[in-house]
Order: structure tokens, then C-alpha cells, then sequence
């Protein structure tokens, strides 16, 4: 188990390096980049050489510092290795050319410079996140202080290191560290911004306006003069150059900057190499000398860079103070109020957007600010019957200092008026005084609206309390009648007086319903405050009755008084016993119908039978089952002959699952036990969504009928059995058709027999050619007594030996058994036969007997014919039947009427039997055979076969 648990570790830390290595593959730069990164390494390295004044030090200033950790900053942590590689390279050609080291001593400079790299663009990039920009504040500390801070540090270390322990002689640890550190310190500060900014706006396109454009040449020009005025000596000194660079960084930001810098560190070597800069000297003194030189760079980068951020920040501030103000305006111009302010005394100061186009859509000549008073605008935008009522209000508003609210109509540019609400409040300052007005306007047109459709709503229910439609009731549950509309009072013959005089419920109440009234009426208002729709009579003053619907509810918020709604019944209930009456009419007309009525539930269980129906099987509805059971299983079981159940029931679930109507004969047993033929037909009726509601079943007695056909059918079979007889007995035309369909395969046979004899007795024999040709001899021989057989079949009127096969295969079958004659006589066939054709119950070889003969009989035909030799075979669906055609080009058939007849011959040779025989063939097959001219010469025998049609049960 240790052994495999460590063989998994293995494989999967050689997966983990695997995929490690092919990620690093996949970051690597272009090889153009790092080229130029190698260059530019170098030119770093010249440049750090050139400033290397002090006697037998390394360098001053260290530039590929700030390109290596600037080029890992913005690259992908996976590309790592390639820029070290590129750079070690680098070094190690700038150590060849300038520097002289051993080589040790380069690969260790080499590495602890690879490791301030890393350590500075990891530090950084954890601190400030990618990508870092160096504009704000707090990632221009952190890459001080972690990139120019605590990286070259590491560097320091391992270099200072490398020359003690090499005894570079005077490089001690001590000596070497701190010029080490604030190089390499000072190389950041200068070239990293630059190169973060080439890098980070590479393909970016310069935003400069003409003048800004023109001030970076101003302060271009002025940053090089003062820097070569103070670097030269002829200002006191170098720090005069500070106000141009933090202008540059104030007015530029981080970019600006970043050149300064550049181009401040490029003219201080210059006159540093020369020797005229302050930090030129004696020999003794240039240590010190170098040091302030390189303490000035940074000092000037870390001033620069910090302004640069503060700008930055501080545009980014107004920036967002701007767009603050800019969203606020977009909320108040976007809110769908209309808002605006005035001075104490009433003078107009502000209008939001939605107030300024409405303005300008309806009075595009008014210039609203420049309105006297707020008062002056009213009487030009709202209507002239709310005017004086508004201009009141905004006057008591004014000289009270208090809030108020206003409604009125206000112009749209369409010219019509919508209603709005103006709500006004005053600001006021730490001493009370109003200092300033708000007014917010809202459109209230859809409440307004809203609110007379209320009104509307109310009208119309006093119209319909007062109109003759229904009658309306207030009560109190202890049964007195408060109120009522004339309606009520003309449904039951009172009239006011009466109900002044004091009305109760139950005296109208006829004996049987108060009982009802007093027990459930009254209980259900109480308990749930309403009384649902319920009919019951009432007396009229006469003392007559008459119905009623009623419904009653309590007063919201009351449990003694409510309404009660009545609705006259004296015509619903008249037209109720119309409507019954006719209902009686229709049952007996059903009932008196000489068939048998039933109506089933969309499931098909019986739910009505007629009269008839039930007479004749002697059993009710009721009797099939109780209520909530199957009583369709028991009635087709019980009624209908066991024969024909099945076909009865899987007709009757085929309807149900598809909801077609269906139509079946079948036998049903009446009440004295006797089966009788009836036919049923079944329609569904629908919704209106079209799902099925109900099935009507009609069964109508078909008994004689069926005897009838009983009849006909026997009838039938006698002349069939006579004609079978009358064909058998025709021993002449069974010889003919025999001589005639085994004369062909016999001749076969004679010339196969020759041609074995002519092969045996060739000098030497052929054996396998006579082998062959008694192959030939047995096949014709089969084949001839398969004819003979089928056509006994044929007299014998035998369906033993059909099949369901489709036509198309047989037909180029027949084809292929004809091909050598057809090509023999030059006669080419053409077969036309439609796709999925269906198949056919047949004798595969009679109905190949019938296609031989009749595609033989064409090709003979076209004998004397010079032209184009062509027999067409077509095949297609027609209706329940496969159409089968065989067109020639001959001179056609000179009596077609009689072509058919048995031993009626148009050739010199022929029996007369062929086509007498394909007739009877097609016609013991259900078909049918004739013949049609073709056009535009030749004759076209047809003949059909009717589709294997698949059985049903209720067939």
C-alpha cells in the first residue's frame, strides 16, 4: 500500500511539473519582444557603465534594474522564465564588452539581479493588484518602497557578497552595499514608470488637445533649459530643477512624469560624463559626489512620481464629483415629476429638464426664467377655471411662508389639459427666513380619471338601485324591511305607504319557507356576513306568489343591516316548463325512433339508453351496475355474441383513444335470447376547446338484410363451384395452357441437351462446359415443372403458396429472365418504378408468368419495327391497387375485344393461350387484365393487384 499510495505521488507531481512546463510554454514572449528586451538590457548596462566616474567602483546608477522589474510587472507570471533567460544573456554579454568579471562572479551579479526582479514585481503586483499604473497614491508608496525599497536590497546583498567573497579588491561588503543599493534604488525610480508607461500605452493614441500638446513642448523646453542651467553650474543648484518636473507630473500625471524623469536622468549624465555637472569632481571627493548624484535622481523620482498621483487623485476626484453632479441632474431630470425653486419673493431660479421641454412644446416663445414672478406663468399654462385659484393659493403661500398643495389642469402640447398636483415648501435658513421655494408638480390625470370613474361607478349603482331591473332591499336582521327600490315594491304589489307603514320579511313569507328563513338564512349572515343566490317564493299583496332569486349580504363593518338583491322568476320559470315540456316532446320522439339510442360519457361508459333499446335487450340501465361502475365491460359481454366481443371492444377503445367516429356490424342478443345483425354508428361531441363532451351511439336492426347478403354470398359460392367446375372440365384448354407455358422451358431443355452432347464429344471433352450446360438442363427442367404445377394451382383456384411480396422485385425478376431475348432482338427495357410502393398477397411465380409473357409478347411484337427498339414497364400506386404497365412500339392489337379469348392467336405459331392465361392469373388474384392503345404507335397492356390491406378487429 506504501509503495502504490508513493507511486501515485510520483505520477502525480510528474503530472503537476508536466503541466507546469507546458504552461511556460505556452506564456512564452515573441521572440522579436525579447530581442528588444535583451537590447535594451544592454543599453542599460553602457548607460550605467558611462556613469561609473568613481575610481575602481562598478557602476552608479543601475537602469536594467527598473526595466526587468517593469517588464515582469505587466507580463504573465508563466513568461518569467523567458525574460531571466533573456536577461542573464544580456548581462553576460554587457559583463564581455564592458564590465571584464570573472565568470562566476557574473552569474552570481546575474542571479541576485534576476532575484531583486522577481522579488520586486511579486511584491508589487500582490500589493497594488494588476495592473499596476502607479496613479494613485498608495501604489506609488508601495513601489517605492517594496520595488525601489526592499528589492535592491536583495541585490545589494548578493552582489556585495560576490565581490568579497571574490576579494575583489577595493569592493568590501561594507564599501559596496550602499552604492549597490541606492544604484540599483535609483535605476528603478527612473526607468520602471518610463517603461511601465511605454509598455501600458504602447498602441494607445494620444488624446492631446493642440494645446496641451503645445504646454508638453513648453515644458519640455523649460525642463531642459533649467536643467542644463543647474546641472551646468550656472544656478546654485541641481534642485532648481524641481518646479518644471512637478509641473510636468501636476499637469501630465504619471505620464508626464515618467518623461521628465527620463529625460532629467539623460541630461544629468550627460554633463556628469562630461564632467561639467555639480556632481563632477576631484577624485577624492566623487564618492560623495556620486551618492548626492544619485540620492538627487531619486529624490526628484520618488517628488515627481508622488505629485503625479496626487494630480491624478485629485482629477479623479473632480472627476467623480462631476459625474456625481451630472447622475443627480439625470435623476432629476429623469424622474417623472416636474420640479422647480424660487427666490423668497417668488422669482423663478430653476426648472428641471421635464419642466424646460414641456415649456418649450407649449409656449416655445416663453422664456420662463425670465419671468417677474412664479404667478406670471399660470395664467398662460393652466386652465382659466383653475387659474385664480392657484394664483390665490401661491399668493397666501408667499406672504404666509407656509406649505401648500394644489390641483389643477394643466396645457399639453396637444392642446388638451391634464390634471396635476403641485405640492410647495419653503427652505428656510438658521434663522427661520424663507431662503429659497421648491415646487414639485405630479401628473395626476390617471387618479383624477380614476376617481370620476368612481363617481361614474356610483351613479350607475343609484340608476340601477332606481331602475326596474332588480329589486334591492335594506334590512335588518330583525326582519324589517328599511328600504327598497320601486322594483321590489312592484314584484310583490306594496307601495311605500306599506313600507312606511312597516314591512317585515316575514310576512310576505309563505308558511314553508319561514322555517328556512328563521334557521338558515338568518344563521348564515350572521356567521359569515352573506347569503349566497337562492330561489324561494314570496306572497304579493293579492296573496299570490311569486318566485324569486335572492341574495343577500351585511354592510361592511355592520352585522345587523345589510342589502338584499331580488330578482323576479315568473318568466324564467314559465319558460322552465316550456323548456320541460319540450324536453318530454324530444324523449318520446327518441323513444318512438325505430332504432336503438345510446349516449355515452367520454370514457364510453353508458349513461342514457331509449326505450327501444331497453325493450329490446329486457334490461334497464340501472340493472348493468351500481352508480360509480363500470357498466360498459357488462353490456358489450352480456348483449353482444362472444364471437364479436373482441372486435366490438378493441373498435369501441380505438374510437375512445383517436375520437373518430367509427361504424361495425355485429350481432346483439335480444331478451328472448335470439342474436340479431344490427349496425352501430358512433359520433363524439364536442366542446368548444374540442375535447369530446359525450358520444351518441345509433344501432339500427339489419337482420334481413344480412340474410339477404347470406343469401347472395351462397349464391355466389354455387357459381364459383360451377365455374371451377365448368374450367376443370375444359380438359382441352388445361392441355392447351400446359403445351403452351411448358413448351418454352422444354425447348431450353432440347438446346441445353445438344450443347452437353457437342461438349462431351469434343476432342478432348469439355467438361466443365458441359457441366455448366446440365446445370442449365435441371434448371429448366424445375422450372418447367414449377409451371405446370402453378398453373394446376390456377385451376384449382389455390392461395397456399401467395406471399406478401412487393411487386418491384418480381418485376426485375422478370426482367432479368428476359434480358437475353431482348438483347438478342436489339430491344431495350425501360423500367419506371414509384418508390414505397405497398405489398401485394400473390404467386411469385404465376405473376412472373403473367410479366414474361406479356413483356415477351411486346418484344415480338416490335420485330418488324426499324427505329428504336424501347419496352416501358411501369409501376404505380393507384388508390387500394398497384398498376402495372407493359407499353411496346409495334403495330398494336388488330381486335382487342377478343384478344384475351382462349386459343385466339394473331401469330403464325402461337397456341392462343398466353394471354388467356394471364387474364385468369390476374384475375384469381383479385385483379383485373386489358389492353390499351399507346400512343403514339404500339399497344399498352395494364392490369391491377389489389394492396395487402392490413385486418382489424372490427373488419
Amino acid at each position: 500500500m506504501t509503495t502504490a499510495s508513493n507511486s501515485h505521488g510520483e505520477a502525480g507531481d510528474d503530472d503537476r511539473k508536466q503541466d507546469q512546463w507546458s504552461r511556460i510554454w505556452a506564456y512564452r514572449p515573441q521572440l522579436r519582444r525579447l530581442a528588444l528586451f535583451a537590447v535594451a538590457y544592454i543599453l542599460g548596462c553602457a548607460f550605467a557603465q558611462s556613469l561609473a566616474i568613481v575610481p575602481e567602483t562598478g557602476i552608479s546608477i543601475w537602469p536594467p534594474a527598473g526595466l526587468f522589474i517593469a517588464t515582469l510587472i505587466v507580463t504573465s507570471g508563466y513568461s518569467w522564465p523567458w525574460w531571466i533567460a533573456a536577461a542573464c544573456l544580456a548581462e553576460l554579454v554587457s559583463n564581455l564588452v564592458w564590465f571584464h568579471n570573472p565568470l562566476p562572479v557574473a552569474l552570481l551579479i546575474n542571479a541576485g539581479n534576476a532575484l531583486e526582479a522577481v522579488v520586486g514585481a511579486w511584491l508589487v503586483t500582490r500589493t497594488c493588484k494588476r495592473p499596476v499604473r502607479l496613479e494613485t497614491l498608495q501604489e506609488v508608496l508601495a513601489f517605492v518602497s517594496l520595488a525601489a525599497g526592499i528589492a535592491p536590497a536583495l541585490s545589494a546583498t548578493v552582489g556585495s557578497a560576490t565581490l568579497a567573497w571574490f576579494d575583489m579588491k577595493p569592493h568590501s561588503f561594507a564599501a559596496a552595499w550602499p552604492m549597490w543599493w541606492i544604484g540599483d534604488a535609483t535605476g528603478v525610480l527612473i526607468v520602471a514608470p518610463l517603461a511601465l508607461a511605454v509598455f501600458q500605452n504602447w498602441r494607445g493614441e494620444a488624446r492631446f488637445s493642440a494645446a496641451r500638446w503645445l504646454e508638453a513642448f513648453v515644458v519640455g523646453v523649460i525642463l531642459l533649459g533649467v536643467a542644463a542651467l543647474s546641472l551646468g553650474g550656472y544656478l546654485p543648484f541641481a534642485y532648481i530643477i524641481m518646479p518644471p518636473l512637478l509641473w510636468a507630473a501636476v499637469r501630465f500625471e504619471y505620464r508626464g512624469a515618467a518623461v521628465s524623469l527620463a529625460l532629467l536622468a539623460l541630461i544629468t549624465a550627460a554633463f556628469t560624463i562630461s564632467g561639467d555637472s555639480q556632481f563632477a569632481g576631484a577624485p577624492e571627493t566623487q564618492r560623495h559626489r556620486q551618492i548626492m548624484l544619485q540620492l538627487f535622481l531619486a529624490i526628484s523620482a520618488f517628488s515627481a512620481l508622488v505629485v503625479a498621483a496626487i494630480s491624478r487623485q485629485y482629477h479623479q476626484s473632480l472627476l467623480t464629483l462631476r459625474q456625481s453632479q451630472q447622475q443627480l441632474q439625470q435623476m432629476i431630470d429623469t424622474l417623472p415629476v416636474r420640479i422647480w425653486s424660487a427666490t423668497p419673493d417668488g422669482a423663478p431660479t430653476y426648472f428641471n429638464k421635464r419642466y424646460q421641454d414641456h415649456f418649450k412644446e407649449v409656449l416655445p416663445s416663453l422664456t420662463p426664467l425670465q419671468a417677474s414672478n412664479i404667478q406670471d406663468l399660470v395664467g398662460q399654462l393652466i386652465h382659466p377655471d383653475d387659474a385664480s385659484e392657484v394664483e390665490r393659493t401661491l399668493r397666501g403661500c408667499l406672504e404666509s411662508t407656509s406649505p401648500a398643495v394644489m390641483r389643477f389642469r394643466w396645457l399639453e402640447k396637444d392642446g388638451a389639459y391634464r390634471w396635476a398636483e403641485c405640492k410647495v415648501e419653503p427652505r428656510r435658513d438658521e434663522s427661520g427666513a424663507v431662503a429659497e421655494w421648491y415646487g414639485v408638480s405630479i401628473d395626476i390625470d390617471d387618479q383624477m380619471r380614476l376617481y370620476n370613474e368612481v363617481q361614474e361607478r356610483e351613479a350607475r349603482i343609484r340608476r340601477l338601485v332606481e331602475s326596474d331591473i332588480i329589486g334591492i332591499v335594506i334590512w335588518d336582521l330583525d326582519g324589517r324591511l328599511i328600504d327598497a327600490n320601486d322594483a321590489f315594491l312592484r314584484m310583490v304589489q306594496y307601495d311605500r305607504a306599506d313600507l312606511q307603514a312597516g314591512l317585515r320579511w316575514l310576512d310576505m313569507t309563505p308558511p314553508e319557507w319561514q322555517a328556512e328563513h328563521i334557521r338558515n338564512e338568518l344563521d348564515e349572515l350572521k356567521e359569515t356576513g352573506k347569503m349566497q343566490a337562492r330561489e324561494k317564493e314570496y306572497f304579493r299583496k293579492d296573496g299570490s306568489r311569486v318566485p324569486v332569486l335572492i341574495g343577500a349580504a351585511c354592510f361592511e363593518g355592520q352585522s345587523r343591516q345589510g342589502v338584499a338583491y331580488i330578482l323576479d322568476l315568473t318568466e324564467r320559470k314559465r319558460a322552465e316548463s316550456a323548456l320541460h315540456d319540450r324536453e318530454c316532446e324530444l324523449s318520446q320522439l327518441v323513444d318512438m325512433l325505430p332504432v336503438y339510442i345510446r349516449r355515452l360519457s367520454p370514457e364510453g361508459e353508458p349513461i342514457f339508453f331509449n326505450k327501444r333499446l331497453t325493450d329490446f335487450i329486457g334490461v334497464s340501465l340501472a340493472d348493468l351496475g351500481a352508480a360509480g361502475a363500470s357498466r360498459l365491460r357488462p353490456a358489450i359481454e352480456n348483449f353482444v355474441h362472444p364471437d364479436e366481443v373482441a372486435k366490438v371492444v378493441a373498435a369501441l377503445r380505438r374510437a375512445l383513444a383517436t375520437g373518430e367516429d367509427y361504424t361495425m356490424r355485429y350481432r346483439m342478443r335480444g331478451a328472448d335470447g335470439v342474436y340479431r345483425w344490427v349496425e352501430t354508428r358512433a359520433e363524439p361531441l364536442r366542446n368548444q376547446d374540442g375535447t369530446i363532451a359525450q358520444w351518441y351511439s345509433v344501432s339500427i336492426d339489419i337482420e334481413d338484410q344480412m340474410r339477404a347478403l347470406q343469401a347472395e354470398e351462397a349464391l355466389r359460392r354455387a357459381s364459383g363451384e360451377l365455374a371451377k367446375a365448368t374450367q376443370a372440365a375444359s380438359l382441352s384448354e388445361l392441355s392447351a395452357s400446359i403445351a403452351h407455358e411448358v413448351n418454352q422451358p422444354l425447348a431450353a431443355i432440347v438446346a441445353n441437351s445438344h450443347a452437353c452432347q457437342r461438349w462431351l464429344t469434343a476432342e478432348p471433352p469439355n467438361l466443365e462446359r458441359a457441366q455448366t450446360t446440365v446445370e442449365r438442363i435441371i434448371r429448366d427442367t424445375n422450372a418447367a415443372a414449377e409451371v405446370v404445377s402453378r398453373i394446376r394451382a390456377l385451376f384449382k383456384q389455390s392461395v397456399e403458396t401467395r406471399t406478401s411480396t412487393p411487386l418491384g422485385s418480381v418485376l426485375e425478376e422478370a426482367r432479368n429472365l428476359i434480358a437475353d431475348e431482348a438483347a438478342r432482338r436489339r430491344v431495350r427495357i425501360d423500367l419506371d418504378i414509384q418508390s414505397d410502393l405497398p405489398l401485394i398477397a400473390l404467386d411469385r411465380i404465376q405473376i412472373q408468368q403473367v410479366l414474361v409473357n406479356l413483356m415477351r409478347n411486346g418484344i415480338e411484337a416490335m420485330e418488324a419495327v426499324a427505329d428504336e427498339r424501347s419496352l416501358g414497364v411501369r409501376l404505380r400506386r393507384i388508390a387500394d391497387s398497384v398498376q402495372t404497365e407493359v407499353s411496346d412500339r409495334g403495330p398494336g392489337v388488330e381486335f382487342p375485344d377478343r384478344i384475351f379469348e382462349p386459343f385466339f392467336t394473331t401469330k403464325e405459331q402461337g397456341m392462343g393461350m398466353g394471354l388467356a392465361i394471364c387474364r385468369s392469373i390476374v384475375e384469381s388474384h383479385g385483379g383485373r387484365l386489358w389492353v390499351e392503345t399507346n400512343e403514339p404507335r404500339g399497344a399498352r397492356f395494364i392490369f391491377i393487384l389489389p394492396v395487402e390491406v392490413k385486418q382489424h378487429d372490427d373488419e
